[in-house]
């Protein structure tokens, strides 16, 4: 697929949106080409629709959203060849991301404006380390699947390769204020190095040592100041590289030139690590953690109902957008207690969705809808439901509903066997996410994966090929669920 030439697509889609004079930026997650226009009434959305390699059109939270699906970083890059040097060298200036500084309105800025715009900064900093957290999540997955008894422990927990891998894996999460730091300042339009270091201040040994053993450093005016952990933490790194792009700069507006090379990062990191670590850190680690907490408790509690009420509706978040504001809730549940049972939860909807549009290609008799079904099917089982639930099950919306009635069931049987995840990475490519890395013997939550990815692919299969899809149905070509309500 890394052959494949993008650049018929890229022109195609560069005229549709406008041309090139009407794209004031342009980013991109995980699934999509994320376009912040200048005048978004002339873009031709039907026409875009209905280009083959794109599968639906959104706009949501001041930006044109055009859906790709597992190619869109090939997509984007022909796309910045499309729009030309000085589009590509504005790109790199900005740090190759946008945030969302052109308003929609200005005269719209109620309250949910502003959640829109934390929603934006949140997807901005966690999208590029989602793949690396994902991947070392299953890489020590498949270590805790190694040093099980019942496979005779293939690999002993105190042997070096096993330590040497495990390291590989645990880089991801121990450095993680690190890398969302850096995400974090390139969204923001912020000094990615600098923020990186304010990231390295956080995770350095002595820190982590006294953060570790609750050991109170110094008193202030009869305070005292506690260090905390923050290794696998999101939220105090984000605010982080907030207060960082705002002193630099104004430190770059009101430091002399020559000054600034040594000034600027010098006063940024000291004043930023500050108060991270002495005000900021402490509350929003505590915070965060007490949340994720909670939520971890409230799955547990409510057992088989909360299992199939977040199971039935979780896949709706994802139309809108909003399932962006879950993930770093898991990511904190798993840093902080080792398991999250709402990641189980989760897991069993992306089985769900990609067993229901598998339902479609195996069923329809042409051959788009095949080709297309059997690539969106793929991607759901590895983690990524969007090619799945734009390209077919939203278009034909009863599939999309037989999903949800699958994933209803499977987080049902989720909740009821009180399963939990230990790593990030869910759907069928997740399965060594469910050994415990803890407890090698305790195989309860791999029972609950297979039984409830089995319920997940029975039911959401069986209700799309007798009720959900036929031929005859008549795709929809525009499905009005997915524009972000806070926009209405």
């Amino acid at each position: 697929m890394a052959n494949k030439d993008y650049s018929k697509l890229a022109k195609k889609i560069v005229a549709d949106v406008g041309g090139e004079k009407n794209v004031d930026n342009l980013i991109h997650c995980i699934t999509r080409l994320r376009f912040y226009l200048k005048d978004e009434s002339i873009a031709k959305d039907d026409a875009l629709k209905n280009t083959d390699g794109v599968i639906d059109v959104i706009k949501a939270s001041g930006q044109y959203q055009v859906v790709i699906g597992n190619e869109v970083a090939n997509v984007y890059d022909a796309v910045v060849d499309e729009l030309g040097p000085e589009f590509a060298k504005k790109l790199d200036s900005d740090g190759e991301a946008a945030n969302d500084s052109k308003e929609a309105d200005p005269d719209k800025k109620g309250i949910m404006h502003y959640i829109n715009k934390l929603i934006g900064v949140i997807t901005g900093s966690m999208t590029p380390v989602i793949g690396v957290i994902a991947a070392s999540g299953i890489i020590k997955g498949i270590l805790a699947l190694l040093t099980l008894p019942q496979l005779g422990q293939l690999l002993s927990a105190k042997s070096t390769l096993y330590l040497t891998i495990s390291a590989m894996a645990d880089s991801a999460f121990f450095f993680l204020p690190i890398f969302v730091g850096f995400a974090a300042a390139r969204y923001m339009k912020g000094d990615p190095i600098i923020t990186a270091v304010i990231g390295g201040v956080l995770t350095y040994p002595q820190i982590i040592e006294w953060g570790s053993n609750f050991k109170t450093m110094f008193s202030i005016g009869g305070f005292n100041f506690q260090f905390l952990n923050y290794t696998y933490s999101i939220f105090p790194m984000i605010l982080a590289a907030w207060f960082a792009k705002e002193i630099g700069n104004w430190l770059k507006k009101n430091l002399p030139s020559y000054l600034q090379m040594i000034f600027t990062p010098l006063i940024t990191v000291l004043i930023v690590s500050t108060i991270t670590l002495v005000i900021t850190g402490p509350v929003i680690q505590g915070a965060a953690n007490g949340i994720a907490d909670f939520i971890n408790w409230l799955v547990h509690i409510s057992g088989w109902l909360g299992g199939a009420v977040i199971g039935g509706f979780y896949q709706v978040l994802v139309i809108f957008g909003l399932h962006w504001g879950v993930v770093p809730l898991v990511a904190q549940q798993i840093s902080g207690s080792g398991e999250s049972a709402l990641n189980a939860i989760i897991s069993g909807t992306m089985v769900s969705q990609g067993a229901a549009v598998l339902a479609v290609a195996i069923k329809s008799k042409k051959d788009d809808i095949k080709g297309l079904g059997f690539a969106a099917a793929i991607s759901a089982f590895c983690g990524v439901t969007e090619p799945a639930i734009y390209g077919v099950n939203l278009r034909y919306r009863r599939v999309f509903v037989s999903g949800l009635i699958g994933s209803a069931a499977s987080g049902f049987i989720t909740g009821l066997m009180h399963g939990n995840m230990f790593g990030f990475t869910g759907s069928l490519i997740g399965f060594s996410s469910f050994f415990n890395p803890k407890n090698a013997a305790d195989l309860n939550s791999f029972y609950a994966f297979l039984l409830s990815s089995l319920a997940a692919l029975v039911v959401s299969f069986l209700v799309t090929w007798f009720w959900g899809y036929n031929d005859q149905m008549q795709a929809g070509t525009k499905v009005e669920k997915k524009k972000n309500p806070a926009k209405a």
